[in-house]
């Protein structure tokens, strides 16, 4: 049976960049999705040609059509909790022996709340989300790519990526801020409510 594999990423790690469309309605992240060829802070060596493969994969998908959604979180099971979605892979290719590629955040709830942490100075990361063998050495064979999810990197070093989802539902007033959060898709004007509540919602994460 494969294992399940999250390779966490920093904002220093991958060289994530942040841009906007030009009528500054689209927010993107690119840079370094998962590193090849070399041993990683779990332990695990993906060769060169199972980051292609995977790419490759995730390539098919999308030029098929298929929209390849991630979570603004760090989830246990490897299927898509749609109620996290927060952006959708535009572009996921290999150069050299690693994974590069870029992401569209979009309208959701979950959205709204990656956009206005990253308009806020938030620290976010990302992590790949697939399956594959892992060998007594670390290497890892048959790798299967999901997706790739955004995470919160806290500012101690070394410290494991906070969950975002659950985060926000055991702080207070979170469960109020996400509902902010769901109707700026339609109103525009809850962003100054949102983005009030994030400061909140950074300094209890320490993300910044």
């Amino acid at each position: 049976m494969a294992n399940k594999l999250y390779e966490y990423m920093s904002p220093e790690q991958s060289g994530v960049q942040i841009t906007e469309s030009k009528d500054g309605k689209d927010l993107f992240m690119a840079g370094l999705f998962i590193q090849g060829d070399v041993k990683n802070q779990n332990g695990r060596v993906y060769p060169k040609d199972e980051i292609a493969k995977a790419c490759e994969s995730v390539k098919e998908r999308l030029s098929k059509g298929e929209t390849v959604m991630g979570e603004l979180d760090h989830p246990e099971e490897l299927q898509i909790n749609l109620d996290r979605v927060s952006h959708i892979i535009t572009d996921l290719y290999c150069e050299d022996s690693n994974g590069l590629g870029k992401l569209k955040i979009i309208e959701t709830p979950m959205g709204n709340i990656a956009r206005a942490l990253l308009k806020a100075g938030a620290k976010l990361g990302v992590s790949s989300r697939g399956s594959g063998n892992v060998n007594e050495s670390g290497r890892v064979s048959d790798f299967d790519i999901v997706t790739v999810d955004i995470v919160a990197q806290p500012s101690a070093p070394d410290a494991y990526p906070k969950t975002i989802y659950e985060s926000l539902f055991n702080m207070r007033g979170g469960a109020q801020m996400f509902d902010t959060a769901s109707a700026l898709t339609h109103d525009k004007s809850a962003e100054r409510h949102l983005m009030k509540a994030i400061t909140g919602f950074i300094n209890e994460l320490k993300i910044k």
